[in-house]
């Protein structure tokens, strides 16, 4: 029989005074209980007269107990609802009446109140649910017709209205806008979007979608009017699928649950046993059959685990539906738990500590042409060409000129694998590529070299260029490290994070110069999946938890291999959202050190929940059995104890981490 189903659990939304029916309830055998006792003590009334009040407090005091009693036992359980139930009767038979009413109005006060703020946690999850519109203007032919957002297809193109919410995923064709991300990323600056330059491109993966056109459901546009095409249907969309996650994270249960859950199996059938004792205990001690019945009523009220029951699921749901609000999708009590214990990193390097693309970092003059004039021929080169580094050239270089107009025309452009391009710009035969491209044309200068050299040993992508017969210039290419992650890895070695280790494909040369630029423990270089797999184990073993940090994608069997896996960036990678534990919603960094402190929080109540609720009933229990506490006393502390554990949970909704301002 495990407490945690019971009624303390379930908000009853049924009744006559709608969802306030229950609190109603509560007030109002209260309010009989008073004038009852009232009439006992103070009037001269036949006894007959007495009790009627007393059992109208009875009967709204015990409703919702009774109901959620007879449907527990329906289904083979005996639940503290049955347990409160059997303790009121058992009051009532011993003329006890004013004792067994104040149970039934504490205990079904205490719940009602209880389910008020277990509300407050479970609205702040489905305000999700309220982000999306339920219908969207698609456009057909020249006009615009409201249809359900069921009814959108991949490629419909939609209207969104100025400060209104996004209908569907999607990428922006028509008009700039400045777009609130918050509801799905956490992200509290809105996000400026403009459209795709080829409205008809069809992507191979999302990811593949610069995040500057892609738009979420859920979103809220800004001042102005914009036309999106869809590229996922409703029940695909990043915010049902973060909807349903959240509420399947709710379901799932923390170590600590699972430990309290098992606990209360063997506690409840001790507690019944001991209940069944202390009826016999006027054998031994000098009282009636009555007084060792009372007694047995009273431990019994002081031995339900209802605090216990409710202390860790209150806390979890309220870690959660923080962390949602934050940008933080967590998939239930056992990462919420783990994420807090963690001393020990592991992060995948590109596009999770650094940008994911290749920027122009260095350019060497060599001969004496002006910069423009060594651009212009780099620049027009590189424009016919289609590889990675080739357009960051392209994108970089125009923004280092003075004048980036008028650029000449490439000819006889051509591509020399793993080498290099060469063709004709105005004339000029112009070369630009690795050491190998030179390598049978009589090789580079040994002191051009050393320059070539020296820029591969910081980490760097280096391209030399060749004018004529003639060495003009040297490029410098690197993915540069993301601006938040020195300052991000700073603050988690501030919060007690002492192994920070980052994993990656790219050569040792890149890891140690990415590393020493950012604050990195250990870099591990050269790595294949499998490869990360072994050390994510290996460093298990070490620190005996550790968490892996990455976009979700290459890193799905070091994350699944991992305590903790985490994604960046989940809100635009399906992979993201369905491989990790936790998901970071908004491409950034700096969201780790309030996830990390939210889950330390959490654990902290839990904690501080446990100790008040199995505190109470160790000081409550050894009262009502040595006659020192009567129900009265019992039920007070008892219900008393529940709301204090939910109370205390609630506040988690309210987590400000000072580190990061989330």
């Amino acid at each position: 029989m495990s407490a945690h189903n019971h009624g303390c659990c379930k908000p009853h939304n049924d009744g006559i005074f709608g969802e306030r029916t229950e609190l109603i309830f509560a007030v109002l055998s209260g309010v009989f209980l008073f004038t009852g006792f009232l009439l006992d003590n103070l009037s001269e009334v036949s006894f007959i007269y007495v009790v009627i009040p007393y059992l109208v407090s009875y009967g709204l005091g015990g409703y919702y107990t009774l109901k959620e009693a007879v449907e527990e036992i329906s289904h083979g359980r005996f639940e503290i609802d049955f347990l409160m139930l059997v303790a009121a009767i058992g009051a009532a038979l011993l003329d006890k009446w004013a004792e067994g009413a104040l149970l039934l109005f504490l205990f079904s006060l205490g719940h009602a109140l209880e389910h008020l703020a277990m509300e407050k946690a479970t609205k702040s999850i489905e305000s999700l649910t309220k982000l999306s519109p339920k219908v969207a203007l698609r456009k057909e032919g020249e006009d615009y017709v409201e249809v359900s957002i069921q009814d959108l297809k991949v490629g419909d193109i939609i209207r969104i209205k100025p400060n209104s919410a996004v209908s569907a995923d999607g990428v922006l064709i028509n008009g700039r806008a400045s777009i609130n991300q918050a509801p799905i990323t956490g992200e509290s600056i809105p996000v400026d979007k403009e459209p795709v330059p080829d409205a008809g491109r069809k992507y191979e993966a999302e990811t593949e979608i610069p995040s500057k056109h892609r738009v979420y459901a859920g979103t809220i546009n800004g001042d102005s009017s914009i036309e999106v095409k869809v590229i996922k249907e409703s029940h695909d969309s990043t915010l049902n699928r973060l909807i349903t996650m959240v509420q399947e994270a709710q379901e799932k249960k923390s170590p600590t649950q699972l430990l309290t859950d098992k606990f209360e199996k063997y506690y409840v059938p001790a507690v019944l046993i001991l209940i069944v004792f202390l009826n016999f205990a006027f054998l031994v001690v000098d009282e009636t059959w009555q007084d060792s019945f009372y007694r047995s009523m009273a431990a019994l009220v002081a031995a339900s685990p209802c605090a216990l029951a409710i202390s860790t699921p209150s806390a979890v749901l309220s870690g959660i539906a923080r962390a949602a609000k934050g940008g933080v999708l967590i998939k239930g009590g056992k990462p919420l738990e783990d994420l807090g214990t963690l001393r020990a990193l592991a992060f995948d390097k590109t596009g999770t500590l650094t940008e994911g693309k290749p920027k122009l970092t260095d350019l060497i003059l060599l001969n004496g042409l002006s910069n423009d004039d060594f651009l212009k021929k780099v620049i027009a080169l590189e424009s016919s060409s289609n590889h990675p580094l080739a357009k960051a050239v392209v994108r970089d270089g125009r923004n280092r000129m003075n004048n980036p107009n008028g650029l000449p025309e490439a000819t006889n452009s051509e591509a020399v694998q793993g080498k290099g391009i060469q063709g004709k710009v105005n004339g000029d035969h112009i070369k630009i590529g690795n050491l190998e491209l030179y390598d049978d044309n009589g090789g580079v200068p040994a002191e051009v070299k050393e320059k070539v050299k020296k820029l591969e040993r910081e980490g760097k992508t280096v391209m030399l260029v060749q004018h004529n017969r003639e060495f003009s210039g040297i490029i410098g290419l690197m993915d540069t490290p993301r601006k938040a992650a020195k300052s991000t890895l700073a603050k988690l070695k501030k919060i007690g994070i002492r192994k920070m280790i980052m994993l990656t494909g790219d050569n040792q040369e890149v890891a140690n110069a990415v590393a020493a630029e950012i604050g990195i423990t250990q870099a591990y270089g050269s790595l294949l999946p499998e490869e990360k797999v072994a050390r994510i184990a290996q460093l298990k073993k070490e620190e005996h938890k550790i968490a892996m940090v990455g976009d979700g994608v290459n890193d799905a069997p070091a994350m699944a291999n991992s305590t903790v896996g985490i994604a960046m960036g989940a809100a635009g990678s399906d992979v993201a959202l369905e491989t990790a534990d936790i998901a970071l919603m908004a491409d950034k960094l700096e969201i780790l050190p309030f996830a990390i402190a939210l889950s330390r929080k959490a654990q902290q109540i839990v904690k501080q929940n446990l100790w008040i609720s199995l505190g109470v009933v160790a000081l409550l229990l050894p009262a009502t059995i040595f006659g020192w506490a009567n129900i009265g006393i019992a039920v007070v502390f008892h219900e008393g104890s529940t709301i204090v554990v939910v109370l205390n949970a609630l506040r988690l909704l309210g987590f400000k981490d000072k580190y990061s301002n989330i």
